[in-house]
Formats: structure tokens, C-alpha cells, sequence
């Protein structure tokens, strides 16, 4: 999973980087070409648990690609400048992260002039949708002088879904928030359309506006009522200090702040919850291992994230959910209870399933 972080100069997305990925670039630097990126490992209480009883010689945390998107200019009549690489460069993620200036600092000037949290997100989503629309209608033209010579049904067939897309984009909407099939969805991943993709919208706040948290949300939340949007609310000076603290400390430090969750946890969980993704589990004295996964689907499917192999013999899977098994201390004591069960190649795994697949 690669998920991109996006946003104007000096809105923080640097800062949000920083503290999720422990690494110390410069967000002054903000305005740079390059891209920066960082493998980090998806943190899972419930896999530190098991490994505390297994004991193995390793434990493997699922992992997320995260990108700091750089590229954006200032414009030459003030604003910034949204390239045609900037926008290439967005497109090969999963999902996008949009951070959003909401803190005053003279010091520190917004390319736009002045704080304003609702036009910069619509500036995004205006650049990704006419972005799309240019696609859209190269495509349509290009369809339409192929079927005029070559009797094509696949390209007939692609023709509608294409006029609704463009009559989506022309409205303004967004394509994520469309009602599409899932077969539409997959005839139209290959373009990987901007506006398509899952959007985070994540508010950087100073320390006086934590309070006001809930309302900033609510603001955006009646703006972006449609599906694939979420939104959260951070202070990049207060994660910044956080990032840098042992555990003990940190604890300490959000206790004391009354924060319940750090950006990071948060910011994964909602990214998870986009996406449609789970995790489950495999454990032994070997190793113990949480693996992501889409959201329904079933046991074969799954065993096919571990190995192919795996799946094209699959004969059943050994189950029982993680809270079962804390609750009962071992496998022998939840098989006696009945929550340890044997289940075919189509049980939906669920969301923090303990499996161990049997195949031939």
C-alpha cells in the first residue's frame, strides 16, 4: 500500500512525514522538487501480544509505503503552480493524504495570503478533476475515431462509463464519490483517475485551536459528505515534540495533553478504514506475522497474500479470532470452547483472525 502525502507549501505535510516515518527533513524545504520516501512498519498491539506468548524468532509488522509529494511552485500570478509531473507523480498511490494549513504564524507566509482551510482543499480537488477531465475527453475522442473504423465492441462498451465519468467531472464531482459497480471500478482503475482516488484530509492545528477540533472537522465533514473522504485533526509542532520521546515519555506527554491518539496510529487506521483493508494473523515459534488484506475476502484469497502455492492447494484453515484465543490462553482451551474451528475456502476472514492454512 502506498499512500501519498499532499498539500501546499508550509501546510505541515513535511511535518506529518517527519513524525510518522521518525526521519528529520526540513519542512522549511517544503516547496522542493523531489519526493521523499519511507518503508514503515504498521504498529498492531494485538501482534506485540502474540508475540509475548510465541516467543518467535520473528516478528514481521505489516508495512505502508508513505510519500512526501514534492513538486509544487508558486504560480506567476501569486498561488501555486499545479504541474502537469507534480500531477503525474501523484498518481501512482493508493490513497492520498491531503494536509491542510489551519494554524495563523506570521512568520511562516501561505502562498494563498491568507488561512482559509476549505479553499485549499477544494483547490486540490478542482487541479485533480480537471486533471481527469483532460484524460476523459482525450480518451472519448480517441474511442470515437477508433470504432468510426474498426467495429470494436470492448471500446463501445468503455464509451458509456467514459461519458459518465466526464459528466460527473463537468459537474465538479468528484469521481470517489460516484455511484460505480465494481466492475465499473475496475474498468476504470487502469487510469488511475486523481479525483478517485481515497482522500485523508488531515488538519494541522496550532495548540490554541486544538479545541476547536471537532468544529474544524465538522466544517469539512458537511463539505465532503460523499464516500472515500475522511478527515482528521493534528498539531505538527505537538506530534513533532511526540516523535521524539521514548514511549514512557510519550505517554506521559499525551496524557498530559489529553491526547488519546497520536497522528500516526491515527492517521493508519483511517488510511485502513479507506481503503477497505483487515488484518490477520499467522503465529508460531518460527514467526509471527500480520498480513493485510481486503475486506471480504474469503479464506483462499487470503492464503494467496501468503503464497500462491498456498492457495491453489488450500484445503481448509485452522481459525480462531484473536480475542478468542487471548480469552481462553491457548489453542487447546479455544478448541474446547468451540471458537477454534476448521473452515472451507470460502469463509470471509474477518478482521483479526488467528489462521493457519492447510494445503497439500
Amino acid at each position: 500500500m502506498q499512500i501519498g502525502i499532499v498539500g501546499l507549501p508550509f501546510s505541515g505535510k513535511t511535518t506529518l512525514f517527519n513524525t510518522v516515518t521518525k526521519t528529520h527533513l526540513d519542512p522549511d524545504k517544503s516547496g522542493r522538487m523531489k519526493q521523499n520516501v519511507a518503508t514503515i512498519k504498521v504498529p498492531d498491539v494485538r501482534l506485540d501480544r502474540l508475540t509475548d506468548i510465541f516467543h518467535p524468532e520473528k516478528t514481521v509488522n505489516a508495512t505502508i509505503e508513505i510519500l512526501d509529494m514534492g513538486g509544487l511552485q508558486p504560480g506567476e500570478s501569486g498561488g501555486v503552480k499545479f504541474s502537469t509531473g507534480f500531477l503525474a507523480s501523484v498518481k501512482t498511490n493508493d490513497a492520498l493524504v491531503q494536509v491542510v494549513r489551519c494554524f495563523k504564524d506570521d512568520s511562516i507566509p501561505h502562498p494563498e495570503g491568507s488561512i482559509d482551510m476549505l479553499r485549499d482543499i477544494r483547490s486540490f480537488e478542482t487541479e485533480f478533476i480537471l486533471s481527469d477531465q483532460a484524460i476523459v475527453e482525450n480518451r472519448i475522442e480517441k474511442i470515437n475515431k477508433q470504432v468510426q473504423k474498426v467495429n470494436d465492441e470492448a471500446l463501445r462498451r468503455e464509451l458509456p462509463l467514459l461519458e459518465k465519468s466526464k459528466a460527473l467531472l463537468e459537474a465538479g464531482n468528484p469521481l470517489r464519490e460516484a455511484a460505480f459497480t465494481p466492475g465499473e471500478q475496475a474498468a476504470l482503475r487502469s487510469y488511475q483517475f486523481l479525483s478517485m482516488k481515497p482522500l485523508l484530509v488531515a488538519l494541522n492545528l496550532d495548540e490554541t485551536q486544538r479545541g476547536s477540533g471537532p468544529a474544524y472537522l465538522k466544517a469539512v465533514g458537511e463539505m465532503k459528505k460523499g464516500k472515500n473522504t475522511k478527515a482528521l485533526a493534528f498539531s505538527g509542532k505537538i506530534e513533532m515534540e511526540l516523535a521524539e520521546l521514548s514511549p514512557g515519555e510519550a505517554a506521559a506527554f499525551m496524557a498530559e495533553y489529553g491526547i488519546e491518539e497520536s497522528a500516526f496510529n491515527n492517521l493508519i487506521r483511517e488510511a485502513y478504514d479507506l481503503l477497505g483493508l483487515q488484518s490477520f494473523f499467522t503465529v508460531g515459534e518460527d514467526e509471527c506475522r500480520a498480513w493485510t488484506v481486503k475486506k471480504g475476502v474469503n479464506a483462499q484469497e487470503a492464503a494467496g497474500a501468503i503464497h500462491s502455492d498456498i492457495a491453489e492447494k488450500f484445503i481448509r484453515a485452522e481459525v480462531v479470532h484473536y480475542d478468542d484465543f487471548i480469552s481462553h490462553g491457548s489453542f487447546a482451551k479455544a478448541k474446547e470452547s468451540g471458537s477454534w474451528r476448521l473452515e472451507g475456502k470460502e469463509y470471509p476472514v474477518m478482521e483479526g483472525d488467528i489462521i493457519s492454512f492447510r494445503h497439500s
